[in-house]
């Protein structure tokens, strides 16, 4: 007969939420902090789901003028001409450089949309108590927390454009204000995909497991 292992909580166990260390906590009521990094170690992170609720709304109302307005103005002695992220791929596309137009489309449009959907994916089953798949949704949850600084890409390209393209009084090249919108999604999305504690998921899954009387 094999032995069941339990969770770490089960055990008197306690995982540190930035190094990630399983230690015995000081006591029941303070956990005291992890022996290796130093940080305050705690069961649970407190109002997680709604902190995490709350940061992915906001990330996703902005996403909206993100992707509306311009973000990047190219002024010249003729003309003047706004972009966005999505003209910007296709100018890109159309101009030859399709490499870099999908480059931009991936990592501006697809990965903050797609962390937005995993991250509400996530919610709803923790709040309905899924048991299924609750080791594929943490394993989600860690990809959309490790891949959120690499949306920043499209502003990194504006920055360096800017910097590069400073033909003054011919052409000047300056931010536009979708890059504010844009920043401030990826910036809630990280801080989102953060102040999730991937532990609920267990937790909703052990609850169901009790409930129908299985085995964990």
């Amino acid at each position: 007969m094999t032995a069941q292992a339990g969770s770490a909580a089960a055990c008197g166990l306690v995982a540190c939420g930035d190094c990630a260390l399983v230690s015995r906590p000081a006591s029941a009521a303070a956990a005291g902090h992890c022996p290796r990094c130093g940080a305050a170690l705690a069961w649970r992170q407190p109002r997680s789901l709604q902190r995490t609720w709350a940061l992915l709304v906001a990330a996703a109302v902005l996403y909206v003028p993100a992707n509306v307005l311009p973000v990047l103005v190219t002024d010249t002695l003729v003309s003047s001409q706004s972009d966005t992220i999505m003209s910007g791929v296709v100018l890109l596309y159309t101009t030859g450089s399709w490499p870099l137009a999908l480059i931009v489309l991936v990592a501006s449009v697809m990965i903050p949309l797609g962390k937005l959907a995993a991250l509400a994916y996530v919610l709803v089953t923790v709040q309905r108590g899924s048991a299924a798949n609750a080791r594929e949704r943490t394993r989600l949850t860690r990809t959309v927390e490790f891949i959120g600084r690499w949306s920043m890409l499209d502003v990194f390209v504006d920055t360096f454009v800017v910097a590069l393209v400073q033909l003054s009084p011919l052409m000047s090249v300056a931010p536009g204000p979708g890059v504010v919108w844009f920043m401030a999604v990826v910036v809630l999305t990280m801080l989102a995909a953060r102040s999730f504690d991937p532990r609920l998921i267990w937790d909703a899954a052990a609850a169901r497991e009790d409930r129908d009387g299985r085995p964990r």
